[in-house]
């Protein structure tokens, strides 16, 4: 690989005159052909998982296989991305323990780039969409100025990028008991607040791709409590927390990156919070999350009344009557 320039460490801004065509490589604006493009699920995700076939809905109602989700990119990017899936594909073969040793710098890199083809795929559909979503994402001001903040982070898949005091995003790595979960992929986002999981046999990882830490410092005794195996049901309640915590998330942060030096071998970014004397999170509403919770558990028939059956003391299978981390072997418990 040709050394780097300090032209190479600018980071990239297809806001700019909004090119998100194909002709374009989404990482740096170079010029591409047909033929140069990544999957936005890796090679090795689809072959794994029997993916290629299998359909995704998108929010204008249409379908589009998985091997049909794809980017264009550059020749230096292709070879980076190569790398990047690589390295997470040889860990994903060992389990949660090896994933969480790549880093969450890494693993943020790995989800980001999944999540940004999804999001940009559902952008353009917006153009000329078979049925109008009921909120499109490009006339929500708000989201596209965190897209904005999330792509600039996601400049890390070009070239190697340092941040200065503090990760780009909160990344939990959780281990679901392989005796209680025999689903070997899924996957969920929400594009609103730039959150994806993606569940990979025995590991779920879940990510808030531009929050720069703050909701895993939240969640930060949640997450110890949670470095076990556990039941599905359990993960899902973790996940509900994590999807309402980036709900709540009130700030966007401001990212600057520095200017390249000669000799300068990285992208370097500072992360500021514009209005510090503000509260970082919305106040937690009980009505709001419980609904959120009873969404993640309607596949074990668990309903919004059950959740909710004390209104103060919201249901967890987390945690125990006593705030203790619960051992749940199975669900629904059986005396």
């Amino acid at each position: 690989m040709s050394p780097l320039t300090p032209a190479d460490l600018l980071p990239y801004d297809p806001f700019d005159g909004m090119r998100f065509g194909p002709e374009t490589c989404f990482l740096s604006g170079q010029p591409v052909g047909p033929a140069d493009t990544v999957p936005v699920f890796a090679e090795w995700l689809q072959a794994r998982y029997h993916l290629a076939e299998r359909p995704i809905q998108l929010l204008d109602q249409r379908t589009v296989a998985f091997r049909d989700l794809r980017l264009p990119a550059s020749p230096a990017a292709r070879q980076r991305i190569d790398e990047l899936e690589s390295r997470v594909a040889a860990a994903a073969a060992q389990g949660p323990a090896a994933l969480r040793a790549l880093g969450d710098d890494t693993l943020f890199l790995w989800m980001g780039k999944m999540f940004y083809g999804i999001f940009i795929t559902e952008l353009l559909n917006e153009f000329e969409p078979l049925i109008k979503p009921k909120y499109p994402l490009a006339e929500n001001a708000a989201l596209v100025r965190r897209f904005q903040a999330f792509f600039q982070l996601l400049q890390g898949l070009r070239v190697p990028t340092e941040y200065a005091d503090f990760v780009p995003g909160s990344v939990f790595v959780l281990e679901a008991d392989p005796t209680e979960d025999v689903t070997p992929f899924e996957y969920d986002d929400d594009l609103n607040t730039l959150v994806f999981s993606i569940k990979l046999d025995k590991a779920v990882l879940v990510a808030c791709l531009v929050d720069i830490g703050l909701v895993g410092q939240a969640m930060r005794k949640v997450y110890t409590d949670a470095q076990r195996p556990m039941h599905p049901v359990q993960i899902a309640e973790f996940k509900a927390r994590v999807y309402y915590a980036a709900h709540l998330l009130h700030v966007v942060p401001d990212l600057y990156p520095r200017h390249p030096r000669p000799g300068d071998t990285t992208l370097v970014f500072d992360a500021l919070i514009d209005d510090v004397t503000g509260a970082i999170f919305n106040p937690w509403e009980n009505s709001a999350y419980t609904q959120a919770l009873a969404e993640m558990w309607q596949r074990w028939n668990i309903t919004l009344a059950d959740v909710v059956a004390i209104p103060a003391e919201p249901m967890s299978l987390l945690y125990d009557e006593a705030g203790e981390p619960r051992e749940l072997k199975h669900w629904p418990i059986t005396v």
